[in-house]
């Protein structure tokens, strides 16, 4: 043991025998534990048998004295157990300094890498943006070629359209030009046949010239007519109520020159195909003695006409 310093303060000796001192501190609370079941059992010993003996109260004796008790021993006292001292604290070891130079060159290496990092973002904004851009306007694009072939197609119907409706115009033009020509030749073929049949009365010819028309129709006559274009219609309904009435002019040989609908059924139907059997009759049927009417009003009711 080393003494203290003069001046300095007082600092525990350390301990070498620490094994020693923990081996006494086990035997002291061995001695302390023993005594303590020593001092229990003796006090839980059987109670000693007392005998008594009763006297006369007439003699008067001393009764014996008890003999002394012996002292309980004290119990001996655990020694403190010296604790050991804690160990000296570790000191830290010198942080080095960095050399100045090196902390400028990292930290200028920090700002080039962010300034890399940052260009390398705005870099992949600029192609993210451009994505987008070419996907709006190739959107756009196909937007734009839709509207336009939709605005073509449209345009071709117009213009068929146009071009049906210039055909039909030209189709009726030339069917109304056609049946004018027809009219006109067979107004002419008429008026060459009454001037041939004129001609033949007046050289004394009998038998072949028309009838004038202000006299009455013969009912065998109409008759036979109604029932040649009733072979030629082709028209079903149920409503037996429709009537059409049409003038007729045909040329003395029977042939039709021109229809006219005085009064109508309500019917177009009904009515185009009176028409198409009346074309389809001629030459129409003469009378008995050969001659026929220039011109004779029909009623087709359909109820007849089945």
């Amino acid at each position: 043991m080393k003494p203290a310093t003069a001046g300095g303060p007082y600092k525990v000796p350390r301990q070498h025998d620490s094994w020693r001192s923990i081996t006494l501190a086990v035997a002291m609370h061995a001695v302390l534990l023993l005594f303590l079941w020593i001092g229990v059992s003796w006090q839980n010993n059987d109670p000693v048998e007392v005998q008594a003996e009763i006297w006369d109260m007439k003699v008067q004796e001393a009764a014996p004295t008890p003999p002394p008790q012996p002292e309980p021993e004290p119990e001996p006292q655990p020694q403190p157990v010296e604790k050991a001292p804690p160990p000296p604290p570790v000191e830290a070891p010198p942080v080095p300094k960095e050399d100045p130079e090196i902390a400028l060159q990292r930290i200028k290496k920090k700002k080039q890498e962010e300034a890399e990092k940052l260009k390398q973002e705005k870099l992949e904004q600029a192609r993210l943006q451009k994505e987008e851009d070419d996907r709006l306007a190739k959107l756009e694009a196909k937007k734009k070629a839709e509207q336009k072939a939709k605005d073509d197609a449209a345009q071709e119907q117009r213009e068929k359209d146009l071009a049906e409706q210039k055909a039909q115009k030209k189709a009726a033009a030339e069917k109304l030009a056609k049946e004018k020509a027809e009219k006109v030749a067979r107004e002419k073929a008429f008026a060459a046949e009454m001037s041939r049949i004129t001609g033949s009365a007046a050289k004394g010819s009998t038998g072949t010239a028309a009838q004038s028309t202000g006299g009455r129709v013969d009912g065998g006559y109409a008759a036979a007519i109604k029932a040649k274009i009733k072979s030629n219609l082709v028209y079903s309904s149920e409503d037996d109520s429709l009537t059409a009435s049409y003038v007729i002019t045909q040329l003395p040989t029977g042939e039709i020159i021109g229809v006219r609908k005085v009064k109508g059924s309500g019917s177009t139907a009904y009515d185009n195909a009176i028409e198409n059997a009346i074309a389809k009759s001629s030459p129409l049927p003469k009378k008995k003695d050969g001659t026929v009417e220039r011109e004779l009003t029909l009623d087709f009711k359909l109820k007849e006409m089945h």
